[in-house]
């Protein structure tokens, strides 16, 4: 897997990360969305550097002008319901994607730290020989972007796989870089280096999805 870690040069994208993390902003929840989107952004800037591009000359006004255009037929597939924001981010990179949509969520089994992971949505187009941008927020124990994943394979096989994901875990990383296609790419904006007991990243940042939308009702 190539690994794209941006936490490991600095850049604008340190002030969002800590501004979603702090607790004393992270609660500002249309501010938490806003830094989700453009984390959302940063990351879909980085991941156009190795898409392929095609010589294109066009006209203007007062001439031609050429320039390199990326010519992927991508698919953008965001995990429920945290992933709404990021996929908003990458779809104001890549305007003319296609979009798809997966839940997925841990299911605890009765006084147990031990969970599942439950997929019970799924929208989407064909990815057959196409290049699939999966997006989940939190890359805990890799295993929620590994049963999407598996759901999506019936809508065909995709030519390049990108994940993209706003902070991980370092298990989560190792588990995907075992699980996933040794030519997938994964795009994250810093790497943490410990999960807890419930299997949460720490010091990470809390549920993405309750701080952006509001406490869910436990499953």
């Amino acid at each position: 897997m190539h690994i794209h870690n941006l936490s490991q040069e600095n850049s604008i994208l340190n002030t969002y990360i800590s501004e979603i993390r702090a607790l004393d902003i992270q609660s500002d929840r249309m501010r938490f969305r806003m830094n989700i989107e453009r984390i959302g952004g940063i990351l879909g800037y980085e991941l156009s550097k190795v898409l392929n591009y095609t010589s294109s000359t066009f006209k203007t006004p007062l001439g031609t002008s050429q320039i390199s255009i990326p010519d992927n037929d991508l698919v953008l597939c965001s995990v429920l319901r945290a992933g709404i924001p990021l996929h908003q981010g990458l779809l104001n990179c890549f305007d003319m994607a296609d979009s798809a949509f997966i839940s997925a969520y841990r299911h605890h089994k009765k006084d147990s730290d031990d969970f599942t992971i439950k997929v019970e949505y799924l929208a989407s187009p064909s990815i057959e020989g196409k290049t699939l941008v999966l997006a989940d927020p939190m890359l805990a124990t890799g295993k929620s972007l590994q049963a999407t994943f598996d759901a999506l394979k019936r809508y065909g096989t995709p030519k390049t796989i990108h994940l993209v994901c706003v902070i991980g875990a370092r298990d989560g990383v190792n588990y995907i870089n075992d699980t996933f296609p040794k030519d997938t790419h994964l795009w994250i904006a810093t790497i943490d280096e410990t999960l807890n007991a419930k299997g949460y990243i720490v010091p990470g940042l809390g549920d993405a999805g309750d701080l952006i939308f509001g406490e869910k009702l436990q499953q």
